[in-house]
């Protein structure tokens, strides 16, 4: 009569070891950080005119300060009668950096500024 009883003891056993298992390796998945997802992005900025100080309007761009945000290198690249544009490379964390809010604020720079272009967006 007590062999039934012992064998389902031993089945509930099993039971509520797996089922602590199952609850560790749950824990154990929300404890892992979640994966930051970065991007490489290299952004053209196009000055007004061949008048236009490239040095002010870089120092303008690098001004810009938000969280996720690391400034690259960067360089002049001609473009057409003289008139050069900035670019200019930066390393932005995916959820903390909206590229549409770090164009907008590039352009912000009104006087310097007249446009800019994602040449290249690469997840990293």
């Amino acid at each position: 009569d007590d062999a039934p009883k012992q064998a389902e003891s031993a089945m509930e056993r099993m039971k509520r070891l797996n089922a602590e298992k199952k609850a560790a390796e749950a824990a154990a998945k929300k404890k892992k950080p979640a994966q930051v997802l970065k991007s490489n992005v290299v952004i053209d900025v196009k000055p007004w005119d061949d008048e236009t100080d490239l040095n002010e309007m870089e120092k303008a761009v690098r001004s810009i300060q938000m969280e996720g945000l690391i400034w690259g290198d960067s360089k002049f690249v001609e473009m057409a009668y003289g008139i050069k544009k900035l670019q200019i490379s930066t390393c932005i964390v995916d959820d903390l950096v909206g590229l549409y809010d770090l164009e907008d604020r590039i352009q912000e720079f009104e006087d310097l500024v007249q446009s800019t272009d994602i040449v290249a967006h690469n997840k990293i």
